[in-house]
């Protein structure tokens, strides 16, 4: 591992200055503002400012009903829109103890990881046109394309889904996805061979990011990190493992871990993910059973009995919960959304400190930040 650069002096004589990020730099992919204070090259202090798009999603929870309200989650991490719709839908069924359909639970995996697959292009393409590489952008956002005209043939939209409901799904996927899907997962498993020639096992890439940033298994838990963050800080924590929901448990796959923690690890903990949701897929196609996509009986209006409900998935990013308190009325008395973004780049000021400002973006960059779903 690369040691880290030691910290510049805090000596009065030398001469310090604040440096913006954003609010609208390229580099922050969203409204995020981070105020720097730097001595030459080096970061004495990264500070976030959010805030600067922040919607009220848990107040409008408050003031819509239950169907209402779902739209909403796909507006915070629109990269995982399908996952995040999966955690109300969740909340909300456990507190009404609906039985979702089988075929449904099955459908709801096998849409939700081709989102993550679609969610983690994005970050690939996008981090290392920040690094200084334009190509891999292209190859991912063309691999992303295939996903997007799959999913929009049965949802209707190609980046802020509503598609499932409090029960189930608004309609049954048809012969033409399921083939549609195989097919893609064939032609995604040459793509990740490519994807390691050309990026992954490049001296350039690996000299950029190895040793950089590293992030333990302790900082993750302070700042209450999840996702590659942790994963990669050799901590093999994934929702669809420790708090099994949906058919995950039925699912054959592995938890990929790394122990270095720097932004290679990352990095790589990301593309094995890749590799993982593939597998989940197919064996989702293959064990794809008949019947209904809806529950039966769903109220036609939707109160859950006073209580508190709760859900969590494993989101393209890390651990997302939903929280409902109800007092029995058709409106949630309070809504609340534990996101992961918003904990991943708590930890960037500490682990950014006496950084060069080059390796702190390349740190940023692995956090694989969402804006919206911090600023929610």
């Amino acid at each position: 591992m690369i040691p880290k650069e030691p910290l510049p002096s805090t000596d009065s004589s030398h001469e310090t200055f604040v440096l913006n990020i954003g609010p609208q730099h390229p580099a922050t992919h969203g409204v995020l503002r981070v105020k720097v204070k730097m001595e030459g090259e080096y970061v004495l202090r990264a500070e976030p400012v959010v805030g600067y798009i922040h919607r009220m999603q848990e107040k409008m929870g408050e003031n819509r009903t239950y169907n209402q309200f779902l739209p909403n989650t796909s507006r915070m991490d629109y990269l995982s829109a399908l996952i995040y719709s999966h955690a109300f839908v969740g909340a909300v069924e456990r507190g009404l103890k609906l039985q979702v359909p089988p075929r449904a639970e099955y459908i709801r995996v096998i849409t939700s990881e081709l989102n993550r697959i679609s969610s983690h292009l994005v970050w690939w393409g996008a981090f290392l046109l920040d690094l200084g590489g334009f190509t891999p952008m292209l190859y991912a956002f063309d691999d992303r394309e295939k996903i997007l005209d799959l999913l929009e043939a049965i949802t209707g939209s190609r980046l802020t889904y509503s598609y499932f409901r409090i029960g189930g799904l608004c309609n049954d996927v048809d012969d033409e996805f399921v083939s549609g899907a195989r097919a893609f997962v064939k032609h995604m498993r040459p793509r990740l061979k490519m994807y390691r020639a050309l990026v992954t096992d490049n001296i350039i890439l690996r000299k950029r990011l190895e040793g950089i940033g590293p992030i333990d298994a302790e900082m993750c838990r302070k700042y209450g990190a999840t996702g590659q963050v942790i994963r990669a800080a050799g901590v093999p924590y994934d929702v669809r493992r420790a708090e099994p929901y949906s058919v995950y448990p039925e699912m054959d796959f592995v938890v990929p871990t790394c122990k270095e923690g720097d932004s290679m690890s990352r990095y790589i903990v990301h593309m094995e993910e890749l590799a993982q949701s593939l597998r989940i897929i197919e064996q989702g196609l293959d064990k794809l059973p008949s019947g209904p996509v809806m529950a039966e009986k769903v109220p036609r209006v939707i109160k859950l009995p006073a209580g508190d409900y709760c859900h969590a998935v494993e989101a393209a990013r890390g651990r997302f919960l939903v929280r409902i308190t109800s007092d029995g009325k058709d409106f949630p008395y309070r809504v609340k959304l534990r996101t992961p973004c918003l904990s991943n780049l708590s930890l960037f000021e500490e682990a950014s400190r006496g950084m060069l400002l080059a390796d702190a973006l390349a740190l940023m960059g692995s956090l694989d930040l969402v804006i919206p779903d911090i600023d929610r």
